[in-house]
């Protein structure tokens, strides 16, 4: 018996890294998974596979009903797709601002709007509101703020404020609304930036390691599982004590 037998999820970001191990873990957990993408053919564990454009409301509308109709439902949701564009402020161009913006914030709003209402209207047998689960992917940074990256503090400290935002407007339908923020995860994302980047991010870890993927994976397992039945508008830092 796993956390979330008879569970639907949609994971979004999902064809690699941090996404790819979260669509693993629900899966392990009895979820079936919808794994999005902008590409994507195949994720382990998905039930199925959608290429989706987060940024594009029509997009993220079909996704949304798609799965409904294949499953009759959505029980939860992890909004992890995001891009970098880094860049020093007076330097950024406005194409760089907006494409982060556009994917990380915009992308978590439209697929929290499109799954609010079916995640409303979820109820048991008997009646009672069984509500959802919603989980958004921050960053350590979207907390502390960080040189040379304007567009994507913005962007993830503004996906803090509507986590909160979503909690307490949908919480009295049982939909609960949370946020891991990640230090630094070894991924694609991380892996070309230089030695002497690293080791600045080393030095400001007390556990003295980088985290896996499976260390965000595990703690979305728990957020959107009946453990975390209590807990809704929380930012959950796993950064290694970094911060």
């Amino acid at each position: 018996m796993g956390k979330l037998d008879g569970k639907v999820a949609i994971v979004t970001g999902a064809s690699r890294g941090i996404g790819a191990a979260i669509v693993k873990k629900l899966h392990e957990e009895g979820a079936a998974v919808v794994a999005c993408a902008r590409s994507i053919e195949s994720c382990e564990g998905a039930a199925f596979c959608q290429k989706v454009d987060v940024s594009n409301s029509e997009q993220v509308d079909a996704c949304v009903k798609a799965t409904i109709e294949k499953f009759g439902k959505v029980d939860i949701l992890v909004n992890n797709a995001g891009i970098t564009k880094d860049g020093l402020l007076m330097r950024m161009s406005d194409e760089d601002w907006d494409q982060v913006l556009d994917i990380n914030l915009r992308g978590t709003f439209l697929f929290t709007r499109a799954v609010a209402r079916p995640m409303m209207k979820n109820k048991a047998a008997d009646g009672s509101q069984l509500g959802g689960a919603i989980v958004n992917i921050t960053s350590v940074v979207g907390i502390t703020g960080n040189a040379g990256q304007a567009n994507y503090t913005a962007s993830k400290g503004g996906v803090i404020a509507l986590t909160k935002t979503t909690a307490k407007e949908l919480g009295s339908r049982n939909v609960r609304c949370n946020a891991v923020a990640p230090g630094f995860i070894e991924s694609k994302m991380t892996e070309g930036l230089s030695d002497e980047i690293k080791k600045s991010y080393m030095d400001s870890i007390p556990l003295k390691r980088f985290g896996k993927v499976d260390d965000i994976a595990k703690a979305v397992v728990w957020l959107v599982s009946d453990d975390a039945s209590y807990v809704t508008g929380q930012i959950l830092s796993v950064n290694g004590g970094m911060i």
